[in-house]
């Protein structure tokens, strides 16, 4: 069987340690008597001290004072002349006695100072051996669970000492490994909160059954705090705190590791799935934009001839021809989506004004704006932006677009533009009904509608496109609801430093 490690430090000799010291002194005297006249008496004071190593190896240092003493006692009684009695003639063997006794005593002690050296080294070895397994272990553990597992085990083979471990999934909580409940009342969840977020180790007594101590130990893992890890250990287990320390960290250490695994694989599956995504898009757009194409083209030819058509016919050309404009359109975003979440787009950055490009998309989408009157605000003193003229366009297209869509008839649609020390925002509302307060991050996902259920039509790709063209300029885009009602998408722009512009002077009339 294993010797555990946190046993209690060695206990007192019992009586029959005192007893077998004194029937060994007995033995020896015995055994030595018969050969008093072949023996001088140094060897048989030898034999004595001998007795003394030997009880002090074997039962401590106690028993090997009192074997001591006996042993000068017999020695003295039984071969030192007079035989038989303890009257001393001789003044010289009182100095024989005294060294007999230093001298045995001197070697008992260090005897069994040594062999408590050795146990206590042979002791430390298997702490460190038993570390190092359990350190193993936690290395190759695959969740918390089996973390929990090796711990516990440990704990109750090496001490006979319970415990709990409680994990930080944030500040304000913690919860038990594996999501079990634990056997842990109120207070003691307490106390383990508030070691938590003091990150100080805490003993009590008062919180465990009699003859048993409770242990709050801290899991202060590289960035923050991961748990607290509480053990009930029995009160002779001795001096453990180094122990339990020294296992809190290996505990923190291997729960750290689990956490960025778990995330760094999130991260993974999330990029691979990006990245499928991305490909599917790509190749869905290519191969459906060529029959499109041509779709719109032949309803388009029939349409443009309706005079040679029954009016029915030419109706339905005209609805094919729509629909396939309105798909072909959407085939063109997911390619341009596609384009743009693969990083294959190079901007074309050119300082421009902001109000040519605003102008240019009003222009293009005048018949989707027609009844809702548009306001334009601060514009006029908005400096120089360094921006690819195309893809902001299409910025400001889609959320127009988006605008009148969500607006009822005749609405108002307004573009504010603030000028700030480090950036550009442009915002633009409307008077519909708003985005749910509850997805205002979730909007500007791919396929992610603000209404799911609404009336009107789309993929939800036009905000994630909004989204890809302003981060790749450096921008921020962000879906709110004023307080006024409506909803507003507003996108910043860095302003950098704009070249300077020179004024240009006119010749003289006569030099024209």
């Amino acid at each position: 069987m294993t010797p555990r490690l946190l046993d209690k430090t060695r206990p007192h000799a019992s009586i029959w340690a005192y007893a077998g010291a004194a029937l060994a002194c007995a033995a020896t005297a015995a055994a030595a008597f018969p050969f008093q006249q072949r023996f001088d008496l140094p060897n048989i004071i030898m034999l004595f001290v001998m007795t003394v190593v030997l009880v002090a190896v074997k039962v401590g240092r106690g028993p090997a004072v009192l074997a001591a003493v006996v042993g000068v006692a017999l020695f003295d009684f039984l071969f030192v002349p007079p035989r038989f009695s303890f009257a001393v003639t001789d003044a010289q063997y009182l100095l024989t006695f005294a060294v007999m006794l230093a001298m045995s005593l001197i070697v008992g002690q260090l005897t069994a100072g040594l062999h408590a050296q050795a146990q206590e080294a042979d002791r430390r070895e298997q702490v460190v051996r038993a570390l190092y397994d359990l350190a193993r272990q936690l290395a190759g553990a695959m969740s918390v669970e089996q973390v929990d597992e090796a711990l516990r085990g440990f704990l109750e083979d090496q001490a006979g000492a319970r415990c709990w471990l409680l994990l930080a999934p944030d500040a304000e909580r913690l919860v038990p490994a594996g999501g079990c409940p634990v056997a842990l009342d109120h207070l003691d969840l307490q106390t383990a909160q508030g070691v938590s977020r003091g990150q100080r180790p805490v003993m009590s007594s008062a919180l465990d059954e009699p003859g048993r101590c409770r242990h709050f130990l801290p899991l202060n893992g590289a960035t923050r705090n991961r748990g607290v890890l509480v053990v009930s250990v029995p009160d002779d287990a001795g001096e453990i705190r180094p122990l339990l320390e020294a296992l809190a960290s290996l505990v923190s250490t291997a729960v750290e590791r689990l956490h960025f695994v778990e995330v760094a694989h999130g991260a993974q599956l999330e990029a691979m799935s990006e990245r499928l995504r991305s490909s599917i898009l790509s190749a869905l757009s290519h191969d459906v934009r060529t029959p499109l194409t041509a779709l719109y083209g032949m309803a388009d030819s029939l349409a443009m001839s309706r005079a040679s058509l029954p009016a029915e016919a030419a109706d339905t050309a005209l609805a094919i021809r729509d629909q396939a404009l309105r798909v072909s359109d959407m085939v063109g975003k997911l390619l341009d989506l596609a384009r743009l979440r693969s990083g294959r787009v190079s901007l074309r950055r050119e300082w421009q004004p902001v109000e040519e490009v605003v102008g240019a998309s009003l222009k293009l989408l005048g018949p989707a704006l027609a009844g809702h009157p548009i306001t334009i605000i601060g514009l006029d003193v908005l400096p120089l932006l360094e921006f690819d003229a195309v893809l902001i366009e299409r910025v400001l297209c889609n959320l127009f677009e988006n605008a009148a869509k969500y607006s009822p008839p005749g609405a108002p649609i307004a573009l504010e533009a603030v000028a700030r020390p480090a950036e550009v925002e442009l915002r633009v509302c409307n008077a519909g009904e708003g985005f749910p307060p509850d997805r205002l991050d979730r909007v500007f996902d791919a396929f992610e509608r603000g209404r799911p259920e609404g009336r009107v039509g789309g993929m939800g790709l036009g905000l994630a496109i909004c989204r890809a063209i302003v981060e790749a300029h450096g921008g921020i885009i962000r879906a709110l609801n004023p307080p006024s009602g409506g909803a507003c998408v507003a996108f910043t722009l860095p302003r950098g430093c704009p070249p300077a512009i020179e004024a240009e002077t006119l010749p003289p009339e006569g030099e024209l």
